[in-house]
Protein backbone atom coordinates (compact mmCIF):
# COMPACT_ATOMS: atom_id res chain seq x y z
CA UNK A 1 0.00 0.00 0.00
CA UNK A 2 1.57 3.35 -1.04
CA UNK A 3 2.49 5.85 1.68
CA UNK A 4 0.19 8.89 1.64
CA UNK A 5 1.82 12.04 0.30
CA UNK A 6 3.02 14.28 3.11
CA UNK A 7 2.06 17.93 3.20
CA UNK A 8 3.43 20.74 5.31
CA UNK A 9 1.24 23.55 6.58
CA UNK A 10 2.60 27.09 6.64
CA UNK A 11 0.90 29.66 8.84
CA UNK A 12 1.80 33.27 8.00
CA UNK A 13 0.75 35.70 10.73
CA UNK A 14 0.72 39.48 10.90
CA UNK A 15 -0.41 41.80 13.67
CA UNK A 16 -3.97 42.69 12.75
CA UNK A 17 -6.29 45.35 11.43
CA UNK A 18 -9.78 46.69 12.08
CA UNK A 19 -12.56 45.36 9.85
CA UNK A 20 -13.14 48.93 8.68
CA UNK A 21 -11.91 52.44 9.50
CA UNK A 22 -15.10 53.15 11.42
CA UNK A 23 -14.65 54.04 15.08
CA UNK A 24 -16.59 51.01 16.33
CA UNK A 25 -14.38 48.57 14.42
CA UNK A 26 -11.20 50.41 15.40
CA UNK A 27 -12.32 50.31 19.04
CA UNK A 28 -12.89 46.56 18.81
CA UNK A 29 -9.42 46.05 17.34
CA UNK A 30 -7.68 48.26 19.92
CA UNK A 31 -9.51 46.55 22.77
CA UNK A 32 -8.13 43.17 21.71
CA UNK A 33 -4.66 44.51 20.94
CA UNK A 34 -4.09 46.69 24.00
CA UNK A 35 -5.44 44.18 26.52
CA UNK A 36 -2.94 41.52 25.40
CA UNK A 37 -0.76 40.89 28.42
CA UNK A 38 2.35 40.64 26.26
CA UNK A 39 1.70 44.04 24.70
CA UNK A 40 0.79 45.85 27.91
CA UNK A 41 2.46 43.87 30.67
CA UNK A 42 0.33 45.08 33.54
CA UNK A 43 -1.79 42.92 35.83
CA UNK A 44 -5.11 42.13 34.17
CA UNK A 45 -6.99 43.81 37.01
CA UNK A 46 -5.29 47.06 36.04
CA UNK A 47 -4.89 46.55 32.29
CA UNK A 48 -8.51 45.85 31.37
CA UNK A 49 -10.24 48.75 33.14
CA UNK A 50 -7.47 51.19 32.21
CA UNK A 51 -7.40 50.43 28.50
CA UNK A 52 -10.96 49.32 27.83
CA UNK A 53 -12.42 51.99 30.08
CA UNK A 54 -10.15 54.96 29.39
CA UNK A 55 -7.36 54.62 26.82
CA UNK A 56 -9.24 52.89 23.99
CA UNK A 57 -12.38 55.09 24.11
CA UNK A 58 -10.15 58.17 23.83
CA UNK A 59 -7.81 56.70 21.22
CA UNK A 60 -10.31 54.97 18.91
CA UNK A 61 -11.83 58.09 17.24
CA UNK A 62 -8.37 59.53 16.56
CA UNK A 63 -7.07 56.23 15.21
CA UNK A 64 -10.18 55.84 13.03
CA UNK A 65 -9.37 59.12 11.25
CA UNK A 66 -5.86 57.87 10.54
CA UNK A 67 -7.15 54.52 9.28
CA UNK A 68 -9.46 56.40 6.91
CA UNK A 69 -6.35 57.97 5.34
CA UNK A 70 -4.75 54.55 5.02
CA UNK A 71 -7.74 52.58 3.73
CA UNK A 72 -7.80 51.59 0.07
CA UNK A 73 -11.20 52.29 -1.47
CA UNK A 74 -11.28 48.96 -3.33
CA UNK A 75 -9.14 46.56 -1.31
CA UNK A 76 -9.46 47.84 2.24
CA UNK A 77 -6.65 47.50 4.78
CA UNK A 78 -3.16 47.30 3.21
CA UNK A 79 -1.92 44.98 5.95
CA UNK A 80 -4.71 42.55 5.07
CA UNK A 81 -4.59 42.61 1.28
CA UNK A 82 -0.80 42.52 1.16
CA UNK A 83 -0.93 39.56 3.52
CA UNK A 84 -3.40 37.71 1.32
CA UNK A 85 -1.30 38.52 -1.76
CA UNK A 86 1.77 37.14 -0.01
CA UNK A 87 -0.11 33.99 0.97
CA UNK A 88 -1.15 33.32 -2.63
CA UNK A 89 2.31 34.03 -4.03
CA UNK A 90 4.11 31.89 -1.44
CA UNK A 91 1.64 29.05 -2.08
CA UNK A 92 2.52 29.17 -5.76
CA UNK A 93 6.24 29.28 -4.99
CA UNK A 94 6.14 26.31 -2.59
CA UNK A 95 3.82 24.15 -4.65
CA UNK A 96 1.37 21.39 -3.77
CA UNK A 97 3.53 19.87 -1.02
CA UNK A 98 2.57 22.81 1.15
CA UNK A 99 -0.69 24.36 2.32
CA UNK A 100 -0.35 28.08 3.11
CA UNK A 101 -2.73 29.89 5.45
CA UNK A 102 -2.79 33.48 6.65
CA UNK A 103 -4.07 34.86 9.93
CA UNK A 104 -3.95 37.95 12.12
CA UNK A 105 -3.05 38.00 15.80
CA UNK A 106 -5.91 40.45 16.37
CA UNK A 107 -9.26 40.42 14.57
CA UNK A 108 -9.81 38.79 11.16
CA UNK A 109 -8.82 36.48 9.61
CA UNK A 110 -8.00 34.94 12.96
CA UNK A 111 -5.15 32.60 13.79
CA UNK A 112 -7.74 30.04 14.86
CA UNK A 113 -9.45 30.15 11.44
CA UNK A 114 -6.09 29.74 9.69
CA UNK A 115 -5.05 26.82 11.92
CA UNK A 116 -8.40 25.14 11.30
CA UNK A 117 -7.76 25.48 7.58
CA UNK A 118 -4.45 23.65 7.99
CA UNK A 119 -5.97 20.97 10.22
CA UNK A 120 -8.76 20.35 7.71
CA UNK A 121 -6.10 19.93 5.02
CA UNK A 122 -4.62 17.09 7.11
CA UNK A 123 -1.10 18.51 7.08
CA UNK A 124 1.60 16.43 8.75
CA UNK A 125 3.34 19.33 10.41
CA UNK A 126 2.94 23.09 10.69
CA UNK A 127 5.53 25.84 10.31
CA UNK A 128 4.49 29.14 11.90
CA UNK A 129 6.06 32.29 10.49
CA UNK A 130 5.12 35.47 12.36
CA UNK A 131 5.86 38.26 9.88
CA UNK A 132 7.93 40.27 12.37
CA UNK A 133 11.62 40.22 11.41
CA UNK A 134 12.89 41.03 14.92
CA UNK A 135 11.61 38.96 17.84
CA UNK A 136 9.67 40.77 20.56
CA UNK A 137 7.48 39.24 23.23
CA UNK A 138 4.74 41.73 22.30
CA UNK A 139 4.62 40.54 18.68
CA UNK A 140 6.19 37.17 17.87
CA UNK A 141 5.86 35.96 21.45
CA UNK A 142 2.17 36.82 21.49
CA UNK A 143 1.61 34.88 18.25
CA UNK A 144 3.42 31.85 19.63
CA UNK A 145 1.36 31.92 22.81
CA UNK A 146 -1.89 32.23 20.85
CA UNK A 147 -1.04 29.32 18.56
CA UNK A 148 -0.21 27.05 21.46
CA UNK A 149 -3.34 28.14 23.34
CA UNK A 150 -5.46 27.11 20.36
CA UNK A 151 -3.85 23.74 19.55
CA UNK A 152 -3.85 22.62 23.19
CA UNK A 153 -7.54 21.81 22.68
CA UNK A 154 -6.94 19.69 19.58
CA UNK A 155 -7.14 15.95 20.13
CA UNK A 156 -4.35 15.38 17.60
CA UNK A 157 -1.61 18.00 17.53
CA UNK A 158 0.85 17.72 14.61
CA UNK A 159 4.49 18.73 14.91
CA UNK A 160 4.70 22.52 15.09
CA UNK A 161 7.80 24.67 14.58
CA UNK A 162 8.21 28.43 14.78
CA UNK A 163 10.45 30.74 12.80
CA UNK A 164 10.95 33.10 15.72
CA UNK A 165 12.93 35.79 13.93
CA UNK A 166 14.60 36.52 10.62
CA UNK A 167 16.40 39.75 11.47
CA UNK A 168 19.62 38.61 9.78
CA UNK A 169 18.20 36.19 7.23
CA UNK A 170 20.01 36.79 3.91
CA UNK A 171 16.88 36.80 1.73
CA UNK A 172 15.15 39.33 3.98
CA UNK A 173 18.18 41.61 4.01
CA UNK A 174 18.68 41.29 0.24
CA UNK A 175 15.01 42.12 -0.39
CA UNK A 176 15.17 45.40 1.55
CA UNK A 177 18.50 46.27 -0.04
CA UNK A 178 16.93 45.81 -3.46
CA UNK A 179 14.04 48.10 -2.48
CA UNK A 180 16.46 50.65 -1.05
CA UNK A 181 18.76 50.73 -4.06
CA UNK A 182 15.78 51.35 -6.32
CA UNK A 183 14.97 54.49 -4.31
CA UNK A 184 18.61 55.57 -4.06
CA UNK A 185 18.89 55.44 -7.84
CA UNK A 186 16.26 58.19 -8.10
CA UNK A 187 18.30 60.84 -6.29
CA UNK A 188 20.96 61.73 -3.75
CA UNK A 189 20.43 61.67 0.02
CA UNK A 190 22.31 63.28 2.88
CA UNK A 191 21.44 60.60 5.41
CA UNK A 192 19.59 57.32 5.91
CA UNK A 193 17.27 56.35 8.78
CA UNK A 194 16.33 52.84 9.86
CA UNK A 195 13.21 53.37 11.97
CA UNK A 196 11.90 50.44 14.02
CA UNK A 197 8.74 50.06 16.06
CA UNK A 198 9.53 50.92 19.65
CA UNK A 199 8.92 48.82 22.75
CA UNK A 200 9.31 49.74 26.41
CA UNK A 201 12.87 49.43 27.67
CA UNK A 202 11.60 47.12 30.42
CA UNK A 203 10.57 44.56 27.78
CA UNK A 204 14.20 44.27 26.71
CA UNK A 205 15.43 44.05 30.29
CA UNK A 206 12.79 41.46 31.25
CA UNK A 207 14.02 39.18 28.47
CA UNK A 208 17.71 39.78 29.09
CA UNK A 209 19.75 36.58 29.19
CA UNK A 210 21.49 36.52 32.59
CA UNK A 211 21.45 40.32 32.66
CA UNK A 212 23.46 40.65 29.45
CA UNK A 213 21.27 43.31 27.82
CA UNK A 214 21.91 46.76 29.28
CA UNK A 215 20.52 49.02 26.50
CA UNK A 216 24.03 50.10 25.55
CA UNK A 217 27.07 48.87 23.64
CA UNK A 218 25.99 45.28 24.30
CA UNK A 219 23.97 45.58 21.04
CA UNK A 220 27.06 46.41 18.96
CA UNK A 221 27.51 42.68 18.36
CA UNK A 222 24.89 40.01 17.75
CA UNK A 223 25.63 36.78 19.61
CA UNK A 224 24.12 33.91 21.58
CA UNK A 225 23.60 36.15 24.62
CA UNK A 226 21.36 38.66 22.82
CA UNK A 227 19.97 36.43 20.07
CA UNK A 228 16.41 37.31 21.11
CA UNK A 229 17.01 40.86 22.28
CA UNK A 230 14.78 43.07 20.14
CA UNK A 231 17.16 46.03 20.30
CA UNK A 232 20.17 43.91 19.37
CA UNK A 233 18.27 42.45 16.42
CA UNK A 234 17.33 45.93 15.17
CA UNK A 235 20.98 46.98 15.21
CA UNK A 236 22.03 43.71 13.56
CA UNK A 237 19.50 44.21 10.76
CA UNK A 238 20.69 47.80 10.31
CA UNK A 239 24.36 46.84 10.08
CA UNK A 240 23.59 44.25 7.41
CA UNK A 241 21.40 46.67 5.46
CA UNK A 242 24.07 49.37 5.63
CA UNK A 243 26.63 46.90 4.32
CA UNK A 244 24.36 45.86 1.48
CA UNK A 245 23.59 49.48 0.59
CA UNK A 246 27.24 50.52 0.80
CA UNK A 247 26.73 52.97 3.68
CA UNK A 248 29.36 54.10 6.17
CA UNK A 249 28.53 54.11 9.88
CA UNK A 250 28.16 57.90 9.86
CA UNK A 251 25.67 57.82 6.99
CA UNK A 252 22.82 56.14 8.85
CA UNK A 253 20.99 56.25 12.18
CA UNK A 254 18.92 53.60 13.97
CA UNK A 255 15.79 55.04 15.61
CA UNK A 256 12.53 53.88 17.22
CA UNK A 257 8.98 55.08 16.59
CA UNK A 258 5.38 54.53 17.74
CA UNK A 259 5.83 54.84 21.48
CA UNK A 260 2.51 54.68 23.30
CA UNK A 261 3.29 56.12 26.70
CA UNK A 262 5.15 59.11 28.12
CA UNK A 263 8.89 58.57 27.92
CA UNK A 264 9.24 60.41 31.25
CA UNK A 265 7.05 57.89 33.03
CA UNK A 266 7.83 54.80 31.02
CA UNK A 267 10.88 55.09 28.72
CA UNK A 268 10.82 53.28 25.40
CA UNK A 269 13.78 52.33 23.21
CA UNK A 270 15.73 55.37 22.10
CA UNK A 271 16.56 57.46 20.17
CA UNK A 272 13.04 58.45 19.11
CA UNK A 273 12.61 58.89 15.36
CA UNK A 274 10.56 62.08 15.55
CA UNK A 275 13.10 63.80 17.81
CA UNK A 276 16.08 62.75 15.71
CA UNK A 277 14.63 63.88 12.38
CA UNK A 278 13.56 67.23 13.86
CA UNK A 279 17.24 68.02 14.51
CA UNK A 280 18.53 67.05 11.06
CA UNK A 281 17.87 70.25 9.06
CA UNK A 282 19.82 72.41 11.54
CA UNK A 283 22.75 70.01 11.06
CA UNK A 284 22.64 70.41 7.29
CA UNK A 285 20.84 67.12 6.66
CA UNK A 286 18.11 68.12 4.23
CA UNK A 287 17.47 64.94 2.24
CA UNK A 288 16.69 61.69 4.06
CA UNK A 289 15.78 58.20 2.87
CA UNK A 290 13.83 56.33 5.56
CA UNK A 291 13.47 52.56 5.96
CA UNK A 292 11.01 50.64 8.17
CA UNK A 293 12.78 47.28 8.59
CA UNK A 294 10.47 46.08 11.37
CA UNK A 295 7.59 45.83 8.91
CA UNK A 296 7.28 43.64 5.82
CA UNK A 297 3.94 45.07 4.67
CA UNK A 298 2.69 48.62 4.29
CA UNK A 299 0.54 49.65 7.22
CA UNK A 300 -0.39 52.59 9.44
CA UNK A 301 3.09 52.72 11.02
CA UNK A 302 4.87 52.87 7.65
CA UNK A 303 2.60 54.64 5.18
CA UNK A 304 1.10 57.18 7.58
CA UNK A 305 3.55 57.57 10.46
CA UNK A 306 6.86 57.39 8.58
CA UNK A 307 5.64 58.32 5.11
CA UNK A 308 3.33 61.23 5.98
CA UNK A 309 3.68 62.43 9.58
CA UNK A 310 7.47 62.27 9.75
CA UNK A 311 7.73 63.86 6.33
CA UNK A 312 5.57 66.79 7.46
CA UNK A 313 7.61 67.22 10.65
CA UNK A 314 10.90 67.07 8.75
CA UNK A 315 9.78 69.69 6.26
CA UNK A 316 8.42 71.94 9.03
CA UNK A 317 11.91 71.94 10.55
CA UNK A 318 13.50 72.94 7.24
CA UNK A 319 14.06 69.60 5.54
CA UNK A 320 13.79 69.43 1.76
CA UNK A 321 13.07 65.79 0.97
CA UNK A 322 11.95 62.86 3.13
CA UNK A 323 11.34 59.61 1.28
CA UNK A 324 10.02 56.32 2.67
CA UNK A 325 11.24 53.08 1.10
CA UNK A 326 8.11 50.96 0.46
CA UNK A 327 7.64 47.74 2.40
CA UNK A 328 8.31 44.36 0.81
CA UNK A 329 4.61 43.45 0.57
CA UNK A 330 4.45 40.65 -2.02
CA UNK A 331 7.40 41.56 -4.24
CA UNK A 332 8.67 38.44 -6.08
CA UNK A 333 12.10 38.48 -4.44
CA UNK A 334 10.50 38.69 -0.98
CA UNK A 335 8.13 35.84 -1.86
CA UNK A 336 11.11 33.69 -2.78
CA UNK A 337 12.91 34.69 0.43
CA UNK A 338 9.91 33.56 2.47
CA UNK A 339 9.73 30.29 0.55
CA UNK A 340 13.44 29.69 1.18
CA UNK A 341 13.01 30.29 4.92
CA UNK A 342 10.18 27.78 5.04
CA UNK A 343 12.06 25.16 3.03
CA UNK A 344 15.02 25.52 5.41
CA UNK A 345 12.70 24.80 8.35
Amino acid sequence: MPTPARRIGLLLVNLGTPDSPQTSDVRRYLNEFLTDGRVVDMPAAVRYPLFKGLVVPLRAPKSAKIYQELWDAERGSPLLFHGLDLKAAVQQALGDEYVVAFGMRYQKPSIETALTELRDAAVDRIVVLPLFPQYASASTGSVQEKVMDIVKDWWIVPSISFISSFADEPGFIASIVKRGKAEMAKGDYDHFVFSYHGIPERHVLKGSFKGYCQLGKCCNTYNKNNRYCYRAQCFATSRLLAEGLGLRDDQYTVTFQSRLQSRLRDPWLQPYTDEVLAEYPAKGIKKVLAFSPAFVADCLETTIEVGVEFKELFEEKGGEHWQLVPSLNSEPYWVEAVADMVRAN
